[in-house]
């Protein structure tokens, strides 16, 4: 029997059909009360009616973005247009198309109010339009909520276009703003509503959404910055400034993105002037003197930063980040673990139950180009499956940014050096504790031998992480602090060299070399002449490969993370509680994330004097996160390190070298990750030359190659990543990363040129249409280099 819902769809347009009738409404109303934020995308549901006696009607729904919600007009306009876009399939015999829209809702999350607006529309028929509350009780809609519908719809469309973490099936985005008129509307709506802004929430940094850190500013400064148009929003910022001397800080952002800092400090020293200075205006000073290489007065103002917002994790951030410019690596750690650390709230999204059917069209001109062969499914090594950091978010994520940058800078063995100095490793802390144990049983209780169980207790003082000459210069323990005992203090694996084989060697006495269990995960390097690749292939071990194994098995990583033994780290003591996260205040006490500023009980710090040289003063305890990320930091150079040994190794032996192409996305990530660009940009390559369709390889690549200024490579991806967009429903030419990349190409090279290389390129007519339609967003705004 054919399926009845086969001629009820709509052409191009992805849809889910109910179950039930009307589920997804009851479902959407149901869930109202889980919406923290910004809200889901706008959702779109229909009731198809066939002309065929007894068949039962249909519903469906869609998610969709973009739209004008400005009134009930307007979204009754969408919905009418998809009266045109059912499937025409009639037969022979007929006169038109069996399934026909009867009527339709659409409803749009307000997120100032916290209420759903809904336009429902008969067709042929009435258009009545309503608000629904966390309640479910309906409200009538009024000038100043269709406001705010307008302004959160916007936003959304302009911050979910290119969120690659809010993957949503089904989605179908369309150009948000069109027209100039377009744009002064909206810049009205943003005006007015400005001072509500802090309602929307902000990004996972920022624990405390204030006027000049919310998702409007965020989706502000997003539209007109990835245009490069920040002087309407310098202009919008000028205006709300007479009213609110905090949104100076946004007005010297905005200028300094012109280009016009002599304008930009001369904002920031009126302001400091005349009034309070907030955090945000602190960190568009230090950025600006930090980017003139003035680090030791940025320094100096992140400190004020920190003092003004002790709990905001992007002021600890950032003065860790100074302290790594300035080469105080032990001060950048010590900062960094005082930081902040928020538990990340998701996007909003639909819970829906499950449909009953799914269809989700490709464009026929999508489907001819033949460019999104996505292959057959690949096989992926475990070790590059299980790698921890991908999985970060939020704030986790920036503080793994700092360490692998950190590392990059000096290298493993130095990180973990400077790891050592100032954080009590927990082999340290069982020799003081059983040293204590055993001084309790023959009767010793002198005062210098405190048991570091103790350090928990509040009176014991705080250091100020500010204050080097409190670590006796060195940030390390005092008196005789043992500068190995990150290596010392717990058994870690090593690589060893076993009748010519690099093997690992866990502190358990399992060996992953050819003569032993193999650990799960655990990659093996063989470069001797017994090596399975070697008797494959039939090559004999060359004296490099042999050179490499021939000082007892044992490399290094240099300061660029270059091919050697990553030593595992030794696990560092953590605060005994670990459902809270404390962190360091400017006063030197330590307060927990979720309480407010004043001070606490600090249990981070550790003393204690042995007689045989130990000593804890002064130094701290690693936080729980901290240590997790350090082990996450360890699995990247390791397997990075296993991989790069593995291609010498084969150039060496002139063989090629072979990975499938997700293996070679995960490898290109990864370099990224750990700051290696070239051999990222590599991997990337070798990716999309084994045939296989990646929109996160091509989008890094197109970011690459912008840099470097290849307009034909830039234009080539840029193509490949609009073809990829359209198959995914998103119809829309700004904002997008597609857009921001040839922007930034047209400021070099203008826009003249990047038509003309378009035109050479031979592209099918819809291609063409689809890349042209960039370039006349960009003539329409006047985009600089739209004029030559």
């Amino acid at each position: 029997m054919a399926d009845p819902t086969a001629q009820a769809v709509f052409k191009d347009i992805p849809e889910f059909f109910e179950v039930e009738l009307g589920e997804s409404l009851s479902s959407r109303t149901e869930t109202l009360v889980s919406f923290r934020e910004l809200g889901p995308p706008d959702l779109c549901h229909t009731i198809k009616s066939s002309n065929k006696h007894g068949v039962k009607e249909l519903g469906s729904y869609h998610y969709v973005s973009g739209v004008d919600a400005s009134s009930s007009a307007s979204l009754a306009a969408y919905l009418n247009s998809l009266t045109y876009a059912i499937e025409d399939q009639p037969a022979w015999f007929s006169k038109g198309p069996s399934w026909k829209v009867r009527s339709g809702s659409y409803c749009c999350f307000n997120a100032f109010s916290r209420v759903d607006v809904r336009v429902d529309v008969k067709i042929p028929g009435g258009v009545s339009s309503y608000v629904i509350d966390l309640r479910g009780e309906r409200h009538e809609a009024t000038p100043q909520i269709w406001t705010e519908t307008y302004l959160s719809a916007l936003l959304r469309a302009i911050l979910y276009t290119d969120d690659t973490s809010y993957k949503l099936v089904g989605y179908r985005k369309l150009e948000p703003i069109r027209t100039q008129e377009d744009e002064l509307r909206f810049l009205a709506a943003a005006e007015a509503l400005f001072p509500k802004g802090w309602q929307l929430g902000s990004d996972p940094e920022i624990q405390v959404a204030c006027l000049t850190a919310n998702h409007l500013v965020t989706g502000l400064m997003k539209y007109f910055g990835d245009s490069f148009r920040l002087d309407k929003a310098a202009n919008l910022f000028e205006k709300l400034a007479v009213r609110e001397p905090e949104i100076n800080a946004l007005l010297a952002q905005a200028y300094i993105g012109m280009n016009e800092e002599v304008k930009a400090i001369q904002i920031i020293a009126s302001s400091l002037r005349t009034h309070p200075p907030t955090y945000t205006l602190l960190h568009t000073q230090s950025t600006f003197l930090r980017s003139k290489s003035a680090y030791h007065p940025a320094l100096k103002i992140a400190k004020s930063a920190v003092q003004i917002a002790p709990s905001e994790f992007t002021t600890w951030a950032k003065l860790t980040e100074i302290y790594v410019d300035l080469g105080e690596w032990e001060m950048a750690l010590l900062t960094l673990n005082s930081c902040p650390m928020f538990t990340v709230n998701e996007r909003d999204l639909h819970r829906m139950p499950v449909p009953g059917k799914t269809w989700l069209p490709v464009k026929g001109w999508v489907t001819e180009t033949g460019i999104l062969d996505e292959g057959g499914d690949e096989d992926i090594d475990p070790a590059l499956q299980r790698l921890p950091a991908p999985a970060l978010k939020g704030t986790f994520a920036q503080a793994y940014k700092i360490l692998s940058r950190l590392v990059s800078l000096i290298g493993w063995d130095e990180l973990l050096k400077a790891r050592s100095n100032v954080f009590v490793m927990e082999e340290e802390y069982r020799m003081q504790k059983a040293q204590g144990d055993l001084r309790d049983v023959v009767g010793d209780h002198s005062p210098n031998s405190a048991d570091l169980s103790h350090s928990s207790d509040p009176s014991v003082p705080s250091v100020d992480p500010f204050d080097l000459s409190s670590r006796n210069g060195r940030g390390g323990g005092g008196g005789g602090a043992d500068d190995n005992a990150s290596t010392r203090g717990v058994v870690s694996p090593a690589l060893r060299s076993r009748n010519g084989e690099l093997s690992l060697e866990t502190d358990d006495g399992i060996s992953t070399s050819g003569d032993g269990p193999l650990s799960p995960g655990v990659p093996v390097i063989k470069v001797s002449s017994e090596s399975d690749r070697e008797k494959e292939f039939g090559a004999s071990e060359s004296p490099s490969a042999s050179a490499s194994t021939s000082n007892g098995g044992e490399t290094k990583m240099n300061g660029n993370g270059e091919i050697g033994g990553i030593e595992k780290p030794s696990a560092a003591a953590t605060p005994a509680d670990s459902h809270s996260i404390p962190h360091q205040s400017p006063n030197g006490h330590a307060h927990n994330d979720s309480t407010s500023t004043e001070p606490g009980q600090t249990g981070q710090e550790a003393s204690g004097t042995g007689q045989d040289g130990f000593s804890f003063t002064n130094k701290r305890l690693c936080e729980r996160w901290l240590d997790n990320l350090f082990m996450c930091l360890y699995e990247d150079l390791r397997i990075w390190t296993i991989y790069r040994a593995e291609v010498a190794h084969f150039k060496t032996q002139h063989l090629a070298y072979r990975k499938t192409s997700s293996e070679w996305e995960i490898l290109g990530e990864l370099g990224w990750r750990l700051g290696h660009r070239e051999e990222a940009k590599e991997c990337w390559v070798r990716c999309l030359d084994g045939g296989r369709f990646s929109a996160k390889a091509w989008g890094r690549l197109l970011e690459v190659w912008c840099e470097e200024g290849d307009v034909q490579r830039s234009l080539n991806a840029a193509v490949r990543l609009t073809v990829y967009n359209y198959r995914w429903y998103m119809e829309t030419s700004y904002p997008t990363s597609v857009a921001h990349h040839i922007f930034k190409l047209g400021q070099i090279h203008g826009h003249a040129k990047i038509s003309y290389t378009l035109l050479s390129m031979s592209l099918p007519e819809p291609i063409q249409k689809a890349m042209e339609g960039y370039l006349n967003y960009g003539k329409n705004f006047g985009v600089e280099g739209s004029d030559f």
